[in-house]
């Protein structure tokens, strides 16, 4: 009898093909029958489109293996395509290139031939992104039905587009019942524009359909690609059993109705913009969800239930109606708001919907429950606040401070027992990291690229020596230059995070870097850098249009990088009327522009420019900006020019932080077009705090976007024009916190 069952559900003549070519696979791939397994033999495949299909069966599947897992490295532009039905996929790892197609991995052959009960399992995509980070592709897209997407590990996505898309666009793809779990999406970077989601299922346009996808006991690790980590666009589908570790977003339950999230997970460490679940549309269920630490507010925040359009198009915000959110735990978190977005298009409250038995606990002296328009729609029974500011529209609300302790799952519960029965099931267990993604390979760990090779090189003064220690350097290698002159007579890529810091017995000593080209660095791919108390002198810079001592290079590059300066003395940079110190060119990103305890004098253009992206789409060129305790004289430009334009609310940043300096004589060149001393053009976080302007433009803010948080705080201006603060798109006054400023010595109102 066993016998019989074994012949019943084995193949009669089931292969095992192992193949070390690309023609002997496509031999091998007309032949494959249900049962059979071509096996890929260890090494490096390049430019190589894999396809699949065939007609397995449930207990005889047609397999594509690795002959190790992790050892057949698909490279150069390669992709994977999947059709026909039960067929499998395994151990295979795309690095060192892209897709020349749409997607890197696909369920599709054609669209004649989609995937139907065929699984993905154990494939690793690392950093297998088109060069240019505004060229749009998916890293998978699931077609057909009833397939597996698992235990895969996908990190480092940094061009446009989703990084995992369900696909709706055809009658045979919709009700797919497909099954996303066990996967790792590790870091996916801030993209700087619309189009960084890192799941998506459905699109606007075939919203109307269910999906039925069950996306379930998955790892979102920083995933900061935009505002929606998971980008819900499709009815019926179910989120339950995911880990948000320190992600900037939220899980969006965009447009579609009938969706669950259940027991997920919301772990934000204070990090900025980490958010937790925004609610749109009807009939959706949000219970037993647990949210900490979370910093987000507005669209990102724990909680967001947002305000509708009456009559929407399927494109905008259909309204809330029927949600029941309920035995929520959301605990030292910024914001849980009411009625999102709410405006003159965005009118259409919530109605039908229950809000009831959640555990609610802001950040101790914040607002925390916020209402912007009318909730009379929901009904509020049974919750309990911790602590947090509370609207006055909520005051219904019962206030329950209660001391909080850590159970053996790591999540935060009341000690008094009269609150057990609220806020997240107490057998709640966050999926481990080493449940998700595969154990062969590694998942990246955090922390600053610069010092971390323990590498410390001695660089004496003289011609030539800097460049060829920087040749030389590995990645996060330091630099230590001696007192004395350095000749750079060219440019010298940075292609590696890599630190130069002085050395000096006393401050009278100087590591004086001298430049003969029209760049001192090239930033390409890959960079990231660090100056420590060194001098950049550009007397021997020639007379060149465009200038920069830091540029990066013309060509796109893919990865963000980190652009650091502290104790450093930029100088003569006069030589050319528009003279930058640093120039963020077009398709680059900074994560972070960090400038502390620096001077900066005689300089014709720009500080930092980062105002390349003009076209209006929503992009820019840093996220991050901060400078602080540093001195500015005679600078022609700006010493920060920012800029984002357009009106998408998809992304975060930029965020702007400018404190402690001195600026006197700044930004009245006639070549200076912002006519400023500081521009900022679309920020949507700004401070400017406690710096002394003197014979100066004016600070310059222009509000485009969303709802900026702008504070102008402190400063003084001497025979310095007040500032400029101009509303693009809102009508109303300039919204910005003015506080303490003083012109000439009188308090500005």
């Amino acid at each position: 009898m066993v016998l019989l069952a074994f012949a019943w559900t084995a193949p009669a003549h089931a292969e095992q093909i192992l193949v070390s070519n690309q023609q002997a696979y496509f031999a091998a791939a007309e032949r494959v029958e249900a049962g059979d397994t071509i096996v890929l033999a260890n090494g490096t495949w390049r430019d190589f489109e894999l396809v699949i299909t065939g007609k397995g069966r449930k207990n005889a599947p047609i397999t594509v293996r690795a002959e190790e897992s992790g050892k057949v490295i698909f490279s150069g532009q390669s992709s994977l395509r999947v059709g026909g039905t039960y067929i499998v996929v395994k151990g295979l790892v795309f690095r060192d290139g892209y897709s020349p197609r749409g997607e890197v991995v696909s369920f599709r052959r054609s669209k004649k031939d989609q995937a139907r009960n065929s699984r993905m399992t154990e494939i690793v995509i690392d950093g297998f992104s088109k060069p240019d980070r505004y060229e749009s592709d998916y890293w998978v897209g699931l077609y057909g039905s009833n397939n597996r997407f698992d235990h895969n590990h996908l990190v480092g996505k940094t061009n446009k587009g989703v990084t995992l898309a369900v696909r709706l666009d055809s009658e045979e793809s919709r009700d797919n019942n497909h099954r996303i779990d066990h996967n790792y999406f590790g870091p996916r970077p801030v993209l700087g524009s619309n189009g960084g989601e890192t799941l998506r299922i459905g699109t606007s346009k075939y919203s109307m359909f269910t999906s039925r996808t069950v996306v379930e006991n998955n790892i979102f690790d920083r995933c900061d690609g935009e505002v929606e980590i998971i980008s819900s666009k499709s009815g019926a589908n179910v989120f339950r059993g995911n880990l948000f570790l320190r992600s900037r977003g939220t899980l969006t339950l965009r447009h579609g109705d009938d969706n669950l999230v259940e027991r997920n997970v919301f772990l934000g460490y204070g990090k900025d913009y980490t958010g937790g679940i925004r609610v749109i549309n009807r009939n959706q269920t949000v219970r037993g969800n647990y949210m900490e630490g979370l910093r987000g507010t507005a669209f990102s925040s724990a909680l967001a239930v947002m305000n509708g359009v009456p009559n929407s198009p399927v494109n905008r915000y259909v309204e809330v109606s029927g949600a029941r959110i309920e035995s929520n735990t959301i605990i030292d978190s910024r914001r849980v708001a009411f009625n999102v977005g709410a405006d003159e298009e965005r009118s259409a409250a919530p109605s039908d919907s229950t809000f009831a038995n959640n555990l609610l606990g802001g950040v101790e002296g914040e607002s925390f429950l916020e209402v912007y328009d009318d909730i009379s729609g929901i009904t509020f029974d049974g919750n309990r606040v911790l602590q947090g500011g509370v609207d006055d529209a909520l005051s219904g609300l019962e206030a329950a401070p209660t001391a909080m302790e850590r159970a053996d799952n790591g999540l935060l519960y009341p000690v008094d027992q009269e609150l057990s029965s609220l806020g997240a099931p107490r057998d709640l267990m966050p999926v481990k990291l080493e449940e998700v993604g595969v154990a062969w390979y590694p998942k990246p760990g955090a922390g600053s690229p610069f010092g971390t090779s323990g590498t410390v090189t001695q660089v004496e003064p003289g011609e030539g020596t800097l460049v060829t220690a920087l040749v030389a350097a590995k990645a996060g290698d330091v630099l230590m230059l001696a007192p004395g002159e350095y000749i750079v007579d060219r440019t010298i890529p940075i292609d590696k995070p890599v630190t130069l810091k002085a050395v000096a017995a006393d401050e009278s000593e100087e590591s004086v870097v001298l430049f003969a080209r029209p760049s001192l660095f090239e930033l390409r791919e890959g960079a990231d850098l660090q100056l420590i108390g060194i001098t950049i002198d550009g007397a021997l810079a020639p007379d060149s249009v465009g200038n920069s001592a830091i540029r990066t290079t013309t060509f796109p590059i893919q990865s963000n990088m980190q652009i650091e300066l502290d104790g450093v003395t930029v100088r003569n940079l006069s030589v050319n009327k528009s003279f930058n110190v640093l120039t963020l060119g077009k398709s680059t990103l900074a994560d972070r522009v960090s400038i502390r305890n620096s001077s900066f004098a005689d300089i014709s253009g720009a500080v930092v420019s980062a105002a390349a992206e003009t076209e209006d789409f929503g992009q820019y060129n840093v996220e991050y900006l901060d400078i602080a305790q540093s001195s500015f004289s005679n600078i022609g430009g700006p010493i920060a020019t920012i800029y984002r334009g357009g009106r998408d609310e998809s992304t975060f940043g930029p965020y702007v932080a400018i404190a402690n300096n001195a600026l006197a004589n700044v930004g009245k060149a006639p070549t200076n077009g912002s006519g400023a001393a500081i521009h900022l053009h679309g920020v949507q976080t700004a401070r400017v705090a406690r710096n002394a302007l003197a014979e100066s433009a004016p600070l310059r803010v222009v509000h485009t976007v969303g709802t900026p948080v702008t504070a102008v705080i402190g400063n003084s201006f001497a025979q310095t024009p007040a500032p400029v603060l101009e509303e693009l798109i809102f009508e109303g006054a300039p919204r910005v916190d003015l506080e303490g400023n003083t012109l000439d010595g009188e308090l500005i109102p």
